[in-house]
């Protein structure tokens, strides 16, 4: 009784209703959803507390940024339901919403200008920045150890940038296809992989991959998720296109404090905890199947491979 009190007295302001549908739509930062309620961010902070507090919303600090999510979907979910049935039955009216929406798109529109400049600029020099961060090679031997020696089938290698991931798998798969949004990158690629017969190249985005559901087998997300500004979007997006029985294997970083990688390499986000990409992997269908630590360099790398439920799911291990 006394949550449901507290998710009631939550829900009864409406700049946190307004929230609320932000949050649904994506992950935000406190700043930006002061940018786009148009209110400051103390008085924003307070709101978002009194939405924690009822369990609907969820604070996570990386680095001096704090980002909000929805909460537990077992309790938003029954809020989302109630409120979009009184929205049909009552007939609201969307003046709001869809002010908050257009608002939401300029800061989406931000995000993805700041991230493409950044990525045009760097094209040439990707594969020395990458290895700025961790040791390459014995992240591609361990990426190549867990998808083991068996064919990759239809493989997918989204935000390919210089295809250096279908350079090594692209052999080991039926076919083979890269994509990034950078028309610069991509060029790169083709450059790279004149010789390999069965590597395909398109630009295209992450979050509206060109191919149908089911129509991959294998999925790769290497170094990729820390720049998208909404990763649970886009592990979404690998999921729909894997096949039952399907593999998403993502090499990423693990939660770190070095903030300056924000602005000087244009990651959105400061590493993911086991508990963040297991999370999105459960709300996609995905069994976890292995979870491995990689230290040693300045920034910690984590492996994580899911399996598309449709087969017997594999024992988890860590490493």
């Amino acid at each position: 009784m006394n949550q449901a009190l507290g998710i009631f007295r939550a829900l009864a302001d409406s700049t946190r209703l307004r929230i609320l549908a932000l949050l649904r739509a994506m992950e935000l930062s406190v700043g930006e959803l002061a940018q786009v309620l148009g209110q400051s961010q103390p008085r924003v902070s307070r709101h978002v507390k009194i939405l924690c507090d009822a369990g609907l919303a969820e604070r996570r600090k990386e680095g001096s940024w704090v980002f909000v999510a929805l909460g537990e979907a077992e309790r938003v979910a029954p809020v989302f339901a109630a409120l979009d049935a009184w929205r049909e039955v009552d007939h609201w009216p969307n003046h709001w919403t869809a002010a908050d929406e257009a608002r939401l798109a300029a800061v989406r529109a931000d995000r993805a200008s700041a991230a493409n400049e950044w990525f045009e600029a760097h094209a040439g020099d990707w594969d020395a920045i990458r290895s700025l961060h961790v040791a390459e090679s014995e992240v591609e031997a361990e990426m190549g150890r867990v998808l083991g020696e068996d064919s990759l089938g239809a493989l997918i290698d989204i935000g390919t940038g210089t295809g250096r991931m279908l350079e090594l798998f692209a052999p080991r798969a039926e076919t083979a296809l890269g994509i990034d949004r950078s028309s610069e990158m991509l060029r790169l690629a083709r450059a790279k992989l004149a010789d390999v017969g069965n590597a395909e190249l398109r630009q295209a985005d992450l979050y509206a991959l060109p191919l149908p559901d089911g129509g991959a087998d294998t999925a790769i997300l290497h170094h990729v998720l820390h720049f998208a500004q909404q990763p649970g979007a886009a592990i979404a997006e690998a999921a729909r296109v894997l096949s039952p029985g399907g593999r998403l294997l993502i090499a990423d970083f693990a939660p770190h404090e070095r903030e300056e990688l924000r602005t000087q390499d244009a990651h959105a986000r400061l590493g993911f905890s086991d508990e963040q990409i297991l999370g999105w992997f459960e709300a996609q269908g995905l069994s976890p199947v292995l979870v491995e630590t990689l230290g040693g360099g300045e920034l910690t790398v984590k492996l994580w491979l899911g399996r598309k439920t449709g087969e017997i799911k594999e024992k988890v291990k860590a490493a």
